[in-house]
């Protein structure tokens, strides 16, 4: 059975961090404090062949997609402006 957890005295930073990220996930903040905990406690351990895997399947997902080393340079200038 979940337990719950209340958090006080969180810094004013992380609280608005977390609720970006929640935001930008479209999530609660409820679930995405559960997401980031999860991320930092509770690693998932991958061999080099799975994370090879999960690489190509997410290229094969752009293949429509084609990038070129001007266009990332010029998303990188964008970003920085």
């Amino acid at each position: 059975m979940p337990t719950t957890l209340t958090l006080k005295n969180i810094p004013d930073a992380v609280y608005t961090r977390l609720k970006a990220s929640a935001e930008l996930h479209r999530r609660s903040m409820n679930s995405e404090a559960i997401v980031c905990l999860e991320a930092m406690l509770v690693p998932t351990e991958m061999t080099p062949a799975e994370r090879l895997g999960r690489a190509r399947e997410l290229r094969a997902t752009l293949k429509s997609t084609r990038f070129h080393a001007r266009d990332i340079d010029a998303l990188k200038r964008e970003g920085r402006a």
